[in-house]
């Protein structure tokens, strides 16, 4: 699979590089985070949350509504799912990783979506991105054999359980947490969570 550049034309669609910002700080917390096998995800990490940039990420890019600020570390090769949100989300790459992204507007009318149409984008260390709510994405893959480090930073309790069940018709099937839509591949154990399983084609791996 081509691994295109966050810079290259292609990624305009998708989201863009935030600049003005002094990760430092953040990235320096993020050193004592653990690099698991598999992968982790912790929607909100407190003492992420205290730092500057927070207040800075809140006020600016998410209009002073309430933020959670968190991380998505470990090791993957796949994409097993594209998931998108009612909102931006904010990555933060603390190492190299590499995105597999795709429009929500190529979604089928049944709710279903071609693999083949993912894009591999290469975020390097120290960049700060925003990727657009219309934009379908996933866990972080690999950049090398050292495992990613990424801070994810959304809406307060998105990701979080929902709080009430769904009538899985319609787009409403997709609903998978709290501000979280998600098709699931069949290669996947995504099914057996509850998850809508819709995406067609080949489990996407960059290796």
């Amino acid at each position: 699979m081509i691994i295109k550049k966050v810079t290259d034309n292609e990624f305009k669609k998708y989201g863009h590089v935030l600049n003005n910002y002094n990760c430092s700080e953040l990235i320096e917390k993020m050193k004592t985070t653990p690099v698991p096998s598999n992968v982790i995800y912790e929607p909100s990490i407190k003492e992420l949350e205290d730092l500057k940039i927070a207040e800075d990420l809140r006020a600016r890019e998410f209009g002073e509504l309430p933020i959670q600020i968190g991380y998505c570390n470990g090791n993957n090769y796949l994409l097993n799912a594209v998931e998108y949100h009612r909102s931006s989300e904010i990555n933060v790459a603390v190492t190299d990783f590499i995105l597999l992204l795709g429009c929500i507007q190529d979604i089928d009318q049944d709710y279903s979506y071609d693999t083949s149409k993912i894009e591999a984008f290469l975020i390097p260390a120290g960049t700060i991105v925003e990727i657009y709510a219309t934009t379908l994405h996933y866990a972080p893959c690999n950049a090398n054999e050292n495992g990613f480090k990424c801070v994810v930073v959304l809406p307060k309790d998105t990701n979080l359980p929902l709080e009430s069940k769904i009538n899985k018709s319609g787009e409403d099937a997709l609903l998978f947490a709290r501000n979280k839509w998600l098709i699931g591949h069949k290669d996947t154990d995504l099914g057996a969570q509850g998850a809508f399983i819709g995406l067609k084609g080949k489990n996407i791996s960059i290796k």
